[in-house]
């Protein structure tokens, strides 16, 4: 990639687990250290109720719009290697409880899908505590090949989620 290269990127945060808005805040200020990357708007907090089977409490979520000079896959590790330096368990149960989560929702114009990483991230569409959040950074943004954020959030509706 040509280091003049500015890629955006956006991360969905998420956390129910030890003062949830504290682990979310923390974990939009600790984007910015990302090598060859910077933070250019965040979402406000939203509340939103767990998915999947598991009894656990309510989700707080952002999203964060960064611009990065790294390629996808060295964006990925540096966001995993980052969960892991802000708490998050090694194993963690599908839709469970969870200090911390950082999704990568979007990633230029790329797609990509392997068993590690799909981008843009598989549940958007659907995810109103994703798309949300998302408006509030880039609502005329371009989900590549599923539509504006914008229209994509009003589909979804708010059922579900309050802003903190």
């Amino acid at each position: 990639m040509d280091v003049t290269s500015w890629v955006p990127a956006y991360v969905g945060v998420g956390s129910n687990l030890h003062d949830p808005p504290e682990q979310v805040r923390a974990a939009m200020a600790q984007l910015a250290t990302l090598p060859r990357s910077r933070v250019m708007r965040c979402s406000g907090l939203y509340l939103s109720a767990p998915l999947g089977p598991v009894s656990q409490p309510d989700f707080v979520n952002a999203v964060a719009a960064l611009l990065t000079q790294l390629t996808l896959a060295e964006f990925f590790a540096a966001l995993r290697a980052l969960e892991t330096r802000l708490g998050r368990e090694p194993t963690r149960q599908r839709w469970g409880p969870r200090r911390i989560d950082l999704d990568l929702l979007i990633f230029g114009s790329q797609r990509h899908a392997d068993s590690q990483l799909t981008v843009p991230h598989p549940g958007i569409v659907a995810r109103n505590f994703v798309l949300y959040p998302l408006a509030d950074v880039a609502p005329e943004l371009e989900v590549p090949e599923l539509g504006r954020v914008s229209q994509l959030r009003d589909h979804v509706g708010a059922q579900g989620i309050s802003r903190l």
